[in-house]
């Protein structure tokens, strides 16, 4: 069911994208429109700047409206409308909703829901991932694609499916799903005391004696075993991956040379992403940010997905160019925040900036989603001048940006499994939230301007000087001998409340945490205190620790662990509770390098200036002048293209580009390092000493040589 993918995993070698230029355009979906509508969209297009359009993405009923039967005849037409106007193409599979009379004459591609209940036809992604019939007829209607497309001059790019598990809740639970869990559980475990070992079903007897008797979590069923919960995920996550590389490995047979992706959702919760990045000859995603959300956290998910191919450039497939219909609210983004959120991608690794969609359509659930062309379809309209507009800044940037990577020195955790891990936990707190924590760890490395990685748990840690692990409960075989040996070798690693818990299996680490870092960080945890919302616990610093003076005091709250200390030293000490006095942040010499623990959540305050300390001991600090924190709202990140190929490292000179972008209300002035002249490479001015960035502005330097 899932063979073949391991080998896809280790041995793809990426095709590269060779567009020479940013990729500027979006969804098109001409199945919708009339003939006279659709000859009408090139020259528009054009008008606002695209140069690829992304299609046919739902079309699979109007491209195969019968078992054997294609119609390509328009698809021909579309096709040959935008090349003639010069607009590549990324060609999908269009596999994402399946046609009536597929889930009419074969059942088996209808999901079960968690209750058991058969699903009828309707919505997207309605397909169990496990279904045979799924795979050969989407199998056959991407060879028909692949065939007929596949050497065409246009085409740029693959995109499989869309958005996997996007009508979430998207698992299914159908007998064959059962089997195949079980299977995939007996290839994993082995053999049946493997498996009640790892799931620790001695507890409450719920020992197995046949795999037969293993079911998924039910929500009426088994609540208890908290590992079926992880590695019924596992087993959803791989499911899916294996229908993109079933339809990904046609494509690469077919042509050979055209790069294969599909489009991501950032940190998403139902699909283990890392194991994705690793099977896509270039990651994309689609970025929804709510209206209100910091920078800070907008920038997160490009970092994460820039991360799950070790730091390689990615491609925005998606954004909206004004509202989102399925937001608790439809705000429309004011003027100046497209391209600002453009801009922002492109600053942390983006080749393409692309949009959903081209026309607002005229029925639909997504019949109110922005879209470039709106209902009125006026090219005098406010949005459509602010796409063609950015449109016109991209085509004069041309190949400036491309093939950089970011040349961070800072590294941050983000585990799927940690994630699935503590949210199937009986305990310690129902504020426990994984993502949030790590993404506050990386917003307060990023608001210093300290460019920063987000990595998996199987990363190579040497290209990092400090390695960031919140909240990190999981720690998987082999991490933590890597960890050690970076800290050996004088990295500074951090690691937060609550973490290096439990092995792969959820299984509590002999002695306790931090298990296998025991030794990194000196200590031992003895127990752990869940404060509720309204208990506010003190971290106070009794001796100067970096920009941190002696006397200082943060607010702390969710958790708060009691160490033993063996061999570490305590920086700060709790204030509150039976344990006041007692350390609340630690630093232990390992080697070379060093290891910190930090005890309880921090407030935002005390994290940064925490973070921005234990950095500067590595001298790591913002690319601007004397390492100065950027003016509030104003967001700095660098990207370096490699001198002579190959990975940028810490100290390499090749071309940089430092991103400056304001995403306040009022104009700040950015103090730019060193006394030579950066080059705006949107209008060729120079900018020396200062920069001034008035409200939304965005300036892309190109740093003196």
């Amino acid at each position: 069911m899932l063979r073949g993918l391991a080998m896809t995993e280790h041995q793809l070698v990426p095709r590269p994208l060779r567009a020479g230029r940013i990729l500027y355009g979006g969804d098109y979906n001409p199945d919708q429109w009339p003939e006279e509508v659709q000859e009408q969209d090139p020259p528009l297009m054009r008008r606002a700047g695209w140069n690829i359009a992304t299609f046919p993405v739902f079309a699979w009923a109007h491209l195969n409206p019968a078992e054997g039967v294609y119609t390509f005849d328009w698809l021909d037409r579309t096709i040959d409308r935008l090349t003639r106007s010069g607009v590549d193409l990324c060609l999908c599979t269009a596999t994402a909703s399946t046609p009536a009379w597929v889930d009419q004459q074969y059942p088996d591609v209808l999901t079960v829901d968690e209750q058991g209940r058969k699903k009828p036809h309707g919505n997207r992604h309605a397909f169990c991932p496990n279904s045979p019939s799924f795979r050969r007829l989407g199998g056959a209607l991407v060879r028909q694609i692949a065939t007929r497309y596949g050497k065409h001059p246009g085409l740029r790019l693959w995109h499989v499916n869309n958005e996997y598990g996007g009508h979430w809740p998207s698992y299914c639970y159908c007998e064959r799903c059962i089997i195949g869990f079980r299977a995939y559980l007996e290839a994993r475990y082995r053999d049946l005391p493997g498996l009640n070992a790892a799931w620790s079903t001695a507890f409450w007897g719920h020992t197995y004696s046949s795999f037969g008797q293993v079911d998924p979590p039910f929500p009426h069923g088994e609540g208890s075993i908290q590992m079926m919960k992880i590695d019924w995920r596992r087993f959803q996550s791989a499911s899916y991956l294996a229908c993109f590389v079933h339809e990904a490995a046609i494509l690469r047979e077919i042509s050979p040379d055209v790069p294969v992706t599909t489009n991501l959702m950032g940190a998403f919760f139902p699909l283990d992403y890392r194991a994705w990045g690793r099977a896509m000859d270039v990651v994309s995603w689609d970025n929804y940010p709510q209206h209100d959300a910091p920078f800070s956290h907008v920038a997160f998910p490009h970092a994460l997905t820039r991360g799950l191919r070790d730091g390689q450039p990615f491609l925005m497939l998606e954004q909206t160019p004004s509202q989102q219909n399925w937001a608790p609210h439809c705000r429309l983004k004011p003027p100046g925040r497209l391209r600002l959120q453009s801009f922002q991608a492109i600053a942390h690794g983006a080749e393409s900036v692309m949009y959903f969609q081209w026309r607002k359509s005229r029925g639909g659930i997504e019949k109110l989603h922005g879209a470039v062309v709106e209902h009125h379809g006026r090219e005098d309209a406010r949005v459509f001048r602010e796409v063609a507009a950015i449109g016109k800044e991209l085509a004069a940037l041309g190949d400036k940006t491309l093939g950089g990577r970011t040349p961070a020195r800072v590294a941050v955790y983000f585990d799927w499994d940690c994630w699935w891990a503590l949210s199937a936990s009986s305990g310690p707190s129902r504020d426990l939230d994984y993502h949030r924590e790590v993404v506050a760890t990386y917003a307060a490395l990023h608001e210093a301007g300290i460019q920063t990685d987000v990595i998996g748990p199987d990363a190579d840690l040497s290209l990092y000087d400090v390695v960031v692990a919140p909240l990190t409960y999981i720690v998987h075989a082999g991490q933590a001998e890597r960890i050690a040996d970076r800290v050996r070798a004088g990295a500074t690693f951090v690691t937060t409340f609550f973490s290096a818990m439990a092995d792969a299996n959820d299984r509590i680490h002999e002695g306790g945490a931090p298990g296998p870092l025991r030794d990194v960080l000196g200590l031992t945890i003895e127990e752990f205190d869940a404060l509720p919302p309204d208990v506010v616990q003190g971290v106070r610093f009794e001796s100067s620790f970096g920009q941190v003076a002696a006397g200082t005091e943060y607010a702390a709250g969710l958790l708060a662990e009691r160490a033993w200390l063996s061999g570490a030293k305590a920086l700060a000490f709790y204030t509150h509770e039976f344990y006041a006095h007692a350390a609340a942040v630690t630093v232990n010499a390992y080697g070379e390098g060093r290891a910190y623990w930090i005890g309880a959540r921090l407030e935002a305050k005390g994290l940064s200036e925490l973070l921005r300390a234990i950095c500067a001991e590595k001298a790591i600090a913002s690319p601007l002048r004397g390492g100065a924190v950027p003016p509030a709202g104003v967001e700095v990140t660098v990207r370096v293209s490699p001198a002579s190929g190959g990975d940028v490292r810490p100290g390499d000179k090749g071309h940089e580009i430092l991103y400056l972008l304001n995403h306040g209300e009022v104009a700040r002035e950015v103090p730019l390092e060193g006394d030579g002249a950066y080059v705006d490479l949107a209008t060729g001015s120079h900018v020396t000493g200062v920069a001034r960035l008035e409200a939304h502005a965005v300036l892309v330097l190109a740093s003196p040589s």
